[in-house]
């Protein structure tokens, strides 16, 4: 379900495609503004209240992490999410490490891009709300408690690195993987 009148602030130095994924957005039903570089978003943050960026990583004088890294320390919460054709396992990291909500490859389908995105906003939307509860899924069963945390994870690691387990699974024996998403 896309939420209507949101915001995407797209920035990537590549015309043509701030042009395609414009229209795309558009026919989403999202408002759609294209900036050119990172230095054009910063001119106009103070303007920017809502929405998500989505960002591309590599461009000229600055690049998306930097980007991402100015943003934070200016305060935004808005949700990133990185669109890039040159994506590597630790770029990934980094950009999720300091709080993007997805790192995504170009190309990518129309169906994961616009869930992604309004994942990402939906988050936004629990974050902005202070009386608002995480919720697993209708398969999973929250943690109430440190003892209910796998590979013997404890409250105080949730606290320290400021997350929140939000998916666990298990796989063969004793392989587990557990999804973790900042509160």
């Amino acid at each position: 379900m896309t939420t209507k009148h949101a915001t995407i602030h797209v920035v990537d130095d590549d015309p043509s495609f701030r042009v395609a994924i414009a229209r795309l957005l558009r026919a989403a039903g999202y408002e759609v503004v294209l900036y050119e570089s990172g230095h054009k978003l910063l001119a106009n943050a103070a303007a920017i209240e809502a929405g998500c960026i989505l960002l591309d990583i590599r461009m000229p004088e600055l690049d998306g992490l930097e980007l991402q890294d100015r943003l934070n320390g200016m305060g935004s919460h808005l949700p990133i999410v990185f669109l890039t054709g040159h994506g590597s396992v630790e770029t990934s990291v980094q950009a999720i490490k300091a709080g993007a909500e997805d790192v995504l490859t170009k190309p990518v389908s129309k169906d994961t891009l616009l869930e992604t995105i309004e994942r990402a906003l939906a988050r936004s939307r629990e974050r902005s709300d202070p009386g608002s509860k995480a919720i697993l899924t209708d398969t999973s069963t929250p943690i109430d408690s440190p003892a209910e945390l796998p590979g013997g994870l404890d409250a105080r690691f949730c606290e320290v690195m400021d997350v929140a387990p939000v998916l666990i699974w298990v796989s063969g024996t004793n392989k587990q993987c557990v999804w973790f998403n900042r509160p």
